[in-house]
């Protein structure tokens, strides 16, 4: 049996991704592999595979105690990716940022969820031969497309009629996540209902935080700030909504995205590259607010277009479905355990 070390602090800040997909893994690894490996958290000691989820400074001092196995650093971000999210005054921002790339130098291996970061980390001086990419997922069982009666009656309880189309955005309000062209679009189609689900996870160092505090303590009739839900509750959101937007500048691979296909809504991206070699062809792609406004006003008023996006959010949910993933992570570790036995 696998001994399986989980390093992990993601789950301490709400409504983060990094936290999502932590606990998707952790989860999968206890219903698809219990029998094959053991798994603990935030342990100590001697391990076949101590892995690290996030960059905790006492986690970076535990890679040079003897005994801990393959160490596989999670790579969630970059220092380029952390641009918009948060305010980090220099020298300190270079610092961090420093850091970052050595506590991943740090490790014998490294996991992304999107190849497109492959050749980024390779010019941060990390080998490509210790990089691998393995996709984030999603449970179906806690995300799934509801019965049309049980949207309606959801939509009842936030006060939005049948007739309403509904977009839904989801993540922490920041800068970088593109929430103010969220807003903008509000402002643009009155007729159109908005909803952003998350808040200011990291407060008052959120990146934009005091003009966006603003807009979320007097938004326009039309645009709804629940804050940060509960993972467990988010699939009504989903469900709720017509079309899921995500206007971010930078991403790798959103849980959000996946959440959102797992319950067969449309989704509508900015058209970055990144998502070109995940989810090519699978979503509305827009490169800036313009066109996001101009495609909104064709898809209120286009069921045939949404059919087709709805189709599109099914294939994607197959294609990185929960059991093609138990066998890769499966592989994966098996692999990078026989390595540290050598």
């Amino acid at each position: 049996m696998l001994d399986i070390h989980m390093f992990s602090s993601a789950t301490k800040v709400k409504g983060q991704g990094v936290g999502s997909a932590y606990l998707e893994l952790i989860r999968l690894l206890e219903e698809h592999h219990a029998d094959s490996m053991k798994v603990s958290i935030n342990k100590f000691g001697k391990a076949d595979i101590s892995h690290y989820h996030t960059i905790d400074p006492l986690f970076y001092l535990s890679t040079m105690r003897p005994g801990h196995g393959t160490r596989i650093g999670y790579v969630h971000f970059l220092p380029e990716t952390l641009e918009g999210s948060l305010k980090i005054p220099q020298p300190f921002r270079s610092i961090f940022y420093h850091y970052v790339i050595a506590f991943y130098k740090k490790m014998d291996a490294i996991v992304v969820v999107n190849p497109s970061f492959i050749p980024k980390l390779s010019a941060y001086g990390i080998s490509e031969d210790k990089i691998t990419y393995i996709p984030n997922f999603v449970s179906s069982s806690e995300f799934y497309e509801m019965e049309t009666s049980e949207k309606m009656l959801l939509r009842k309880k936030l006060k939005i009629s049948e007739e309403d189309f509904v977009v839904v955005g989801v993540g922490q309000l920041q800068e970088r996540k593109g929430v103010f062209d969220f807003i903008e679009l509000a402002k643009r189609h009155p007729e159109i209902k908005f909803i952003w689900v998350g808040g200011f996870s990291f407060g008052k160092m959120t990146d934009g935080y005091e003009e966006l505090k603003k807009v979320v303590e007097n938004p326009p009739d039309n645009l709804c700030f629940p804050g940060i839900v509960d993972r467990n509750q988010m699939n009504k959101y989903y469900n709720m909504a017509d079309l899921f937007l995500l206007p971010s500048f930078n991403e790798l691979f959103p849980m959000s995205v996946l959440e959102a296909c797992s319950t067969n809504t449309p989704v509508m991206l900015r058209d970055l590259s990144l998502y070109h070699s995940i989810i090519a062809g699978k979503y509305e792609p827009c490169k800036d607010l313009s066109e996001m406004d101009e495609k909104l006003t064709v898809l209120v008023s286009s069921p045939k277009r949404i059919a087709e996006l709805k189709g599109f959010a099914r294939d994607v949910s197959k294609e990185y479905s929960e059991e093609r993933l138990a066998s890769i992570w499966q592989k994966y570790y098996e692999c990078q355990a026989r390595k540290s036995s050598k």
